[in-house]
């Protein structure tokens, strides 16, 4: 069982036109209601791979309600802890003709001390029952914000796989409660952290500094740039295929999907950075977030290459004679 955490979760309205001018009243879009944020992006994903999983989140008010409904159509399993506040919403315009997608984000919802507390329960319980753990998505206030870092700590102590991705205030937090694998986008935690992570020696240093603070892997992405990991002090740069982006919405959340899916099904590192990536790429492919085929990424996973940056793993021959 994977279980996702997601503390800032988002109902989509998604709205599809023919085309869009912003110069006019543009009617008859088809609506859509999706749910959204990474962790559950991430279940949507674990569910096209057959990978059984359960998402614990936060809903509130009509939009709550909205929602819950959303999540039960997409056939993912789930907790939730109920809210005073309306969850947040996410207008979704989409441009058929031009194949383009624009988000407009409403504001975050507000979680109280309380409801906090009772999240950080639950959690634990789920945390006990479960063989990967992951932590995603941005957190809504700083009530919250010390969900992630107790839910690592939690996932520590129960001798269970933690997989981090996420950004903001809390981020550094995140990291010194030493979960076992980091996914982070770059311009996130520049952003997060005011790093420096323009040349490859810069994103070496970043991943030496987490690997010394206990961290096992560390994967950082870059939209259609190279993929740099590692795999406890050993580093690696993958090459992204490359392709024309429709939405690059949802691939992070893919890609962890992958990793979670390699360590589910216990594949060799290579195999299962080739696979997160490939699944990564063929979300931004796709106007539908997270809804990759297992065909389609085992079949692009094949064209990707990893190079070890550094020292490189000895491998013994011990082949009977």
């Amino acid at each position: 069982m994977i279980l996702t955490v997601t503390i800032n979760p988002l109902l989509e309205q998604r709205f599809t036109f023919n085309n869009v001018s912003p110069e006019i009243q543009n009617r008859n879009g088809k609506l859509q209601l999706a749910a959204g944020a990474k962790g559950i992006n991430v279940n949507r994903q674990l569910n096209i791979l057959n990978v059984q999983n359960i998402a614990l989140t936060f809903a509130g008010g009509t939009y709550g309600k909205l929602f819950r409904d959303s999540i039960k159509n997409d056939g993912i399993d789930f907790s939730l802890i109920n809210t005073h506040t309306q969850t947040r919403i996410c207008s979704v315009i989409i441009n058929s003709k031009e194949k383009s997608v624009s988000y407009y984000f409403s504001e975050n919802q507000i979680i109280t001390k309380d409801e906090t507390n009772k999240f950080i329960l639950k959690m634990e319980k789920m945390i006990q029952n479960c063989e990967v753990v992951i932590f995603s998505g941005s957190s809504p206030g700083e009530e919250a914000d010390i969900i992630f870092p107790a839910g690592i700590e939690m996932a520590n102590k129960y001798d269970k796989i933690s997989i981090c991705d996420t950004y903001g205030r809390h981020l550094e937090k995140c990291y010194s409660a030493t979960p076992r694998i980091v996914h982070n986008n770059i311009e996130e935690v520049v952003n997060s952290l005011q790093l420096n992570l323009n040349d490859e020696k810069d994103k070496l240093v970043f991943l030496d500094t987490l690997y010394s603070k206990g961290i096992k892997q560390v994967y950082l992405t870059d939209g259609d740039k190279n993929v740099y990991a590692s795999n406890f002090d050993f580093y690696y740069k993958l090459r992204v295929p490359n392709i024309k982006s429709v939405d690059s919405t949802g691939s992070g959340d893919a890609f962890v999907a992958g990793i979670a899916y390699g360590w589910h099904n216990k594949l060799a590192f290579d195999e299962q950075i080739k696979f997160a990536a490939a699944l990564g790429t063929s979300n931004a492919q796709m106007v539908d977030v997270c809804n990759v085929p297992v065909d389609k990424a085992r079949k692009l996973a094949e064209s990707i290459e990893v190079h070890p940056i550094g020292k490189k793993i000895k491998i013994i021959d011990d082949t009977p004679n």
